[in-house]
């Protein structure tokens, strides 16, 4: 049963800038760090009217009383909330949506699942969180951009003594191709008897890894980005079509099993 989300103004206390058009903020709620779970976000506002929508954010990472979120500066709301600094405030809802269902899987034994995270640039973003849960498990992090220069989290990764593997569209670091080009040889070279994946990025990756995920017989979850304007279902502006109707990307979503969404071309 979901714990009920709330509607609060809080503090920034912390902002770092990760390069390109990135950055992170921190956050001192103590409600948002104990109640949020891995795949879950939260939904925030910049200003009192302008822009009108609110930015829906995945939980990057809890700590204590306080938590994070990741940040692309693509348009006239997140650059407001680009020029916000610790101090300031904001109007943040959540914890909102359905996370990554990951505790059934138990703590590493032999032969238990390989878990399997997979990122196409922002997608780093709740699943760094849902790394750090799977603390005791052999996991693999592919992180996947166009260039070198937008890779990101890939030493926070390391740092938790997770094996991370990156492929760039040019080359320009590790792998020369789609992170899911990259995740199909991982899954030949090693012959995984056992896997679990994990997944957040764009559609068309998203769409990849359901397609390696069916063809190896490796469960897949998959997290889906989507324009979330209201965070409640109520707007049905992030409607995704399932096996079993249509359904809401911020309630029943964002996380989903790869199987359950019919898939456009």
């Amino acid at each position: 049963m979901k714990e009920k989300n709330f509607q609060e103004k809080i503090k920034i206390i912390g902002k770092k800038n990760l390069g390109a058009d990135y950055f992170k903020l921190t956050l001192a709620c103590a409600k948002i760090s104990r109640l949020a779970k891995p795949g879950q976000f939260v939904e925030l506002k910049t200003e009192a009217d302008v822009p009108l929508l609110r930015r829906p954010l995945g939980v990057h990472r809890t700590a204590g009383d306080t938590f994070e979120v990741l940040c692309e500066i693509v348009g006239k709301g997140t650059e407001l909330l680009s020029k916000k600094e610790p101090g300031d405030f904001l109007d943040v809802i959540g914890p909102l949506g359905s996370g990554f269902d990951y505790r059934s899987q138990g703590r590493q034994v032999t032969g238990s699942p390989v878990q399997i995270l997979v990122a196409g640039g922002m997608g780093v973003a709740p699943l760094f969180f849902l790394a750090e849960k799977l603390s005791g498990h052999k996991v693999i992090v592919l992180i996947g951009a166009r260039t070198k220069s937008r890779i990101l989290c890939e030493g926070d990764f390391k740092k938790l003594g997770l094996k991370v593997k990156v492929a760039t569209d040019d080359g320009s670091k590790g792998f020369k191709g789609k992170v899911t080009e990259l995740l199909s040889r991982e899954i030949a070279i090693r012959k995984l008897p056992a896997a679990r994946i994990y997944a957040c990025g764009p559609e068309p990756m998203l769409r990849a890894v359901a397609k390696l995920s069916k063809a190896h017989g490796i469960p897949a979850q998959v997290s889906l980005e989507a324009h979330m304007s209201c965070g409640f279902g109520a707007c049905l502006g992030c409607a995704v079509n399932t096996k079993d109707g249509y359904k809401r990307v911020c309630q029943e979503g964002p996380v989903f099993r790869a199987e359950e969404i019919i898939w456009g071309r």
